[in-house]
């Protein structure tokens, strides 16, 4: 009974010999769990750089004003067209003249307005779409990955190598 326990010198000598190989198999077969886990730490380090470069650059007060003006032609347009239906039942006879004033409009000029309204909100939707997309930075980069500034001695062994 204990024959391969003292053949192998015990369940530690087991481990070590599993343990090696492992290590001889993965010289030859690298471990795809270990690409896996340094392809995502590369891709989580060049994010992180990303979206350092985005940081919030801290908006003076034009560039607010102009984001509250950009806010308000969709609630101005909602609470016209709401204002249009109250202005329908106060003043009919007016509101009727108003319509056949916009019935009179050509209609290459609603394709126009179509196109600049449709345009803008499209515009608009579509900076949102690809605003939402970005990862927000968690942390700047670490020291994790070396920098361009620290030398490289396989690069350095290759230029000398190489001319």
């Amino acid at each position: 009974m204990g024959v391969i326990t003292n053949l192998f010198g015990g369940a530690n000598a087991v481990t070590a010999l599993g343990t090696a190989a492992r290590g001889v198999a993965e010289v030859f077969t690298p471990s795809a769990t270990r690409q896996m886990e340094l392809s995502a730490e590369a891709q989580m380090a060049a994010l992180r750089q990303l979206g350092a470069e985005y940081v919030d650059p801290g908006l003076g007060w034009f560039d607010r004003m102009v984001n509250g003006l950009n806010r308000l032609p969709r609630p101005l347009l909602a609470f016209g067209t709401l204002g249009l239906f109250v202005y329908a039942m106060v003043e009919p006879e007016s509101f009727g003249k108003r319509m056949v004033g916009l019935n009179l409009v050509p209609d290459p000029l609603w394709w126009l307005l179509g196109a600049v309204v449709g345009f803008y909100f499209g515009a608009r939707e579509a900076f949102h779409y690809r605003r939402a997309s970005v990862i927000a930075p968690t942390a700047p980069p670490t020291a994790e990955m070396p920098s361009l500034s620290e030398p490289n001695p396989a690069l350095q062994a290759w230029r000398s190598a190489k001319g």
